[in-house]
């Protein structure tokens, strides 16, 4: 057992269990020594042939499922509380976003009786793998991870990743940028209550692969004549240019080519109902990708919410609240018959 003193912890490192234990002044806090660890607490000096050594701590952080504290240096910082409470959302605030899985689309019927087509998203556990700040690592943001995945099937880089922010194996990652009063910290579920039904979100998604098509698929053109004289070119895309000058084809020309496979974003898509027991959302329209894919979702950027109906920075549900039990939410669709004539 190695002791190195702080000015702030007592931390021992015991080399046979590789764990690290931190001793303060009421508790007794020991961890799993990983990568991450050693490079959070920057233990660079220590060496076999020092059995003390003082370590300046510069940065180091405590998680918690409540609470995240940033703990600077003592050149006058002072300790951050990043607390999982409710707080006010203002018009310049950024929530954070959530992964989804595309389950596939169907129709529902609402209540004036139109017919409306149903992309099905499923939250597959979403928590908050990761805080950065702008004091440490320069940008507001926060690292959620879904799924959930064997730890045989990581690279040793992706399970440090997981084991020094202590919390379980991700199947996949997202990064979303927020503001500073929309911190949570690492643990914080994020469930389908995030979002509200009556809202507009922004869907990132990977589209569709179609493999090398024609410029009429991949473009639209129009193509060449069907007959008069056409020969083995009804489909062909024309001239790609002019005669001596240029002499060239331009970089961008559109022509066949690899289609589809690319990320996309559909802005501006409504979310139309959302069942807290079983953690979908319905949204009305298309989403990018094919069935099983990740989409990431967000607040609309051009179409904003009502921020007095949004959960800030996210929903905590009460303790004892029986999600199974909850019933669906659908959104408003007012008094108004939309197929009635207007007067």
């Amino acid at each position: 057992l190695q002791l190195l003193n702080t000015h702030r912890y007592s931390i021992g490192i015991c080399r046979t269990s590789s764990s690290v234990i931190f001793l303060t002044n009421c508790s007794i806090e020991v961890l799993p020594m990983s990568r991450g660890l050693i490079s959070r607490l920057r233990l660079l000096s220590i060496g076999p042939r020092t059995p003390s050594t003082t370590v300046a701590i510069t940065h180091f952080r405590r998680f918690s499922a409540e609470s995240l504290v940033d703990e600077c240096d003592g050149n006058g910082g002072q300790p951050r509380i990043i607390e999982a409470k409710p707080g006010v959302m203002t018009t310049n605030s950024k929530r954070t976003g959530a992964i989804a899985v595309k389950c596939g689309m169907t129709a529902l019927w609402d209540k004036w009786g139109a017919r409306v087509p149903i992309s099905i998203l499923w939250l597959d556990d979403n928590i908050v793998s990761q805080v950065k700040t702008l004091e440490k690592e320069g940008i507001s943001a926060l690292q959620v991870g879904c799924g959930h995945k064997k730890e045989k099937h990581l690279s040793k880089p992706e399970v440090g990743h997981f084991r020094a922010q202590d919390v379980p194996m991700k199947r996949k990652l997202r990064e979303f940028p927020v503001t500073e009063d929309a911190l949570l910290p690492v643990g914080t579920s994020i469930g389908v209550r995030h979002f509200v039904p009556g809202q507009y979100v922004d869907v990132t998604g990977i589209t569709r692969g179609k493999g090398f098509q024609g410029g009429m698929k991949r473009w639209g053109f129009k193509g060449m004549p069907a007959s008069h004289g056409a020969s083995l070119s009804h489909r062909s895309i024309g001239s790609t240019g002019q005669r001596d000058a240029p002499g060239k084809v331009f970089k961008g020309k559109k022509m066949p080519g690899r289609m589809g496979g690319k990320q996309r974003t559909v802005k501006n898509v409504w979310v139309y109902k959302i069942d807290p027991a079983r953690n979908l959302m319905w949204v009305k329209g298309q989403v990018p990708g094919a069935e099983g894919n990740f989409v990431f979702i967000k607040d609309a950027f051009y179409k904003k919410p009502d921020i007095s109906l949004l959960p800030f920075p996210t929903y905590f549900a009460p303790e004892d609240e029986d999600i199974a039990e909850l019933e669906p939410l659908v959104a408003e669709l007012g008094e108004v018959d939309p197929f009635m004539a207007a007067d």
